[in-house]
């Protein structure tokens, strides 16, 4: 299950890419990508909850880094909805956050 989690959060990962691009270069996100990166997130960390809570010691560290990481992405998804521009310094922060997260579990996943 932890392999499926870390393929999922990479597949965000590559779409989070393309989307900051766009905002890094006051473009239009392209909606494709914007739904794709959610729901690949969303599933994910939906997935890494239920293997933290059935799984202990777990990912701990992984899972709070993600939580911090979707609280921005739902404020800039809100942004996004509602026309107002997305600021830079938070969608860089919410990236280094989620790849973070995402080294942190892989950083888990290697070693147990």
């Amino acid at each position: 299950m932890i392999y499926t989690i870390i393929s999922g959060f990479a597949l965000a990962a590559i779409m989070g890419m393309v989307l900051i691009s766009h905002v890094l270069r006051n473009k239009p996100v392209p909606r494709a990508a914007l739904v794709m990166h959610g729901l690949f997130a969303a599933i994910s960390l939906v997935l890494l909850i239920v293997y933290v809570m059935g799984n202990q010691p777990g990912p701990m560290q992984s899972l709070v880094l993600f939580i911090i990481a979707a609280t921005g992405g739902f404020i800039m998804l809100a942004r996004e909805l509602t026309g107002k521009p997305v600021p830079k310094w938070l969608a860089i922060v919410h990236g280094l956050l989620a790849a973070s997260g995402l080294i942190t579990l892989l950083v888990f996943a290697l070693n147990g």
